[in-house]
């Protein structure tokens, strides 16, 4: 695809954007706004709240599963014919979701909505850096962004208002109108690229998958069943957890060990000092993200008395903050670098988190709302900066393995964020809403402080180089995955 010689963002490219981000919207808003859902489901389905859990949690686990899967399809079939598929996948689960009869059909349906997501998620990331190039990877990577951090807002207001006048089954039809454009529109504007062309057809790590994809699922299990029961000391979460080290670790060995077929995410990524930092930083964006996604609808109706929608209102500064922030930083990323802006964002961040540690019963809803809209901003300029720092770094047969590590590793810092979140509210708090909202305030302020210190090993301001030059050798660089991968070709 062309790009404009001065930077700018071509029509073509533009138009690109708006398709590809209008079908990951919808993966975005339906991972968050089932949460306004709980007590509707609950009721309407005659079951219990430990299992509507499950219709969120099956969600994330194969969402989870289907990413890596991601790494070795793009490069195989190729990235309109993956987008494709996952646009019908998740709008087939979509379908069966509103239609569900009973708790486990919704939670089946769900699973496939879950792997449609999973294609679409990551495909989004590798799609928008390849098409954008990495001259303009802080620009894209910060539109992108404000969809990716306005979803887990938007989802509970939106889901909040769907539900104040039609059945919660509308959650999931809703995305049937909005897919069939997207499908559409996928059809006329993502380029069509010839994978594998001139190179062998790359063998899926099928050792892998049966490793990392199980692996990566116990230890969401694990997590949300802490989050679920308020404690770790407990079988329904050793047993997964213990299962996700050995798996993983047996991964790791595989990785590491394998001669014949590439894995599915070569671990010597790690070995670059820009992407370790990268991947390290969104997880911890992601667990503080969600930390606070989680902990202020809880202070707002637990410590101020209002309803799950009001609460959802009151959450939107934190998505309108960073919303802002993201293209903006994004953008100036491109210029100068990611560092930069990433240690002043965690800064404003860690500022905000330390705020909340103040807030009580009466404290003015003009002040917490403004702490949520600064710590928006805060993440927000740490976020662009950070994925575009990662496809700016790597080479682009790379692209496709940094995608899938970075979006595993965000969902599973969110995952500890709302796990941490609810055991601190439930064992420090113990009932006293104000207290235990400090407590995971300070959650926050911790994880970002940890985020400060790693920014600092993000790239700074990037060296001009010419149009389509693969970003420099790190000096500090293990030897390069690049061979391993190489096998699976570029499909661009």
């Amino acid at each position: 695809m062309a790009h404009a010689s001065d930077g700018r963002l071509d029509p073509a490219l533009r138009r690109l954007i708006g398709v590809i981000l209008l079908g990951g919207i919808m993966g975005i808003l339906d991972s968050s706004m089932i949460a306004a859902a709980a007590d509707t489901l609950a009721r309407d389905l005659d079951t219990s709240l430990a299992t509507v859990s499950w219709v969120s949690t099956s969600y994330l686990l194969a969402l989870t599963v289907s990413i890596p899967v991601t790494t070795w399809a793009v490069d195989r079939f190729g990235g309109r014919r993956l987008w494709l598929t996952g646009l019908v996948v998740f709008l087939a689960g979509s379908i069966g979701s509103g239609l569900a009869w009973d708790a486990p059909s919704l939670i089946v349906f769900r699973v496939v909505q879950g792997l449609g997501a999973g294609l679409l998620d990551p495909l989004m990331l590798t799609l928008l850096a390849r098409a954008s190039g990495p001259e303009r990877a802080g620009r894209v990577m910060g539109l992108m962004g404000v969809v990716g951090s306005s979803g887990p807002v938007l989802g509970p207001v939106v889901g909040g208002i769907i539900l104040q006048g039609l059945s919660w089954r509308w959650m999931f039809l809703v995305n049937i109108p909005i897919g069939i454009v997207a499908l559409v529109l996928a059809l006329r504007t993502v380029p069509k690229d010839a994978p594998g062309t001139g190179t062998p057809a790359a063998r899926l790590d099928i050792t892998g998958i049966a490793l990392i994809g199980p692996g990566v699922a116990a230890g969401v299990l694990a997590l949300s069943q802490a989050a679920e029961r308020a404690a770790f000391a407990v079988w329904q979460v050793l047993v997964p957890l213990a299962a996700a080290v050995l798996l993983l670790g047996g991964y790791a060995v595989h990785a590491l060990g394998s001669r014949t077929t590439a894995p599915l995410i070569d671990l010597r990524l790690f070995t670059r000092r820009s992407f370790s930092a990268s991947v390290t930083v969104g997880a911890l964006v992601g667990l503080a993200t969600f930390s606070a996604l989680f902990a202020l609808p809880l202070y707002y109706q637990q410590a101020r008395g209002h309803g799950a929608f009001a609460s959802a209102l009151l959450l939107a500064p934190l998505g309108v903050g960073s919303a802002l922030s993201m293209p903006l930083t994004g953008r100036l990323s491109d210029r100068l670098g990611s560092r930069s802006l990433a240690l002043g964002g965690s800064a404003v961040a860690l500022l905000s988190a330390i705020a909340f540690t103040r807030a009580g019963a009466g404290t003015p809803e003009v002040l917490t709302a403004l702490a949520a809209f600064t710590l928006g901003l805060g993440l927000g300029a740490v976020g662009a900066p950070t994925i575009a720092s990662l496809y700016r770094t790597l080479p682009s047969a790379l692209v496709p393995q940094g995608s899938s590590v970075l979006y595993m590793l965000n969902q599973l810092g969110a995952s500890i964020g709302i796990a941490t979140v609810a055991l601190v509210v439930q064992t420090v708090g113990d009932g006293d809403a104000v207290r235990g909202f400090r407590a995971a305030a300070w959650t926050v302020a911790i994880a970002l402080a940890v985020t400060l210190a790693a920014a600092t090993q993000l790239p700074g301001r990037p060296e001009p180089r010419q149009e389509g030059a693969e970003p420099p050798a790190e000096p500090a660089a293990a030897p390069d995955p690049a061979p391993a991968a190489a096998t699976q070709g570029d499909p661009q």
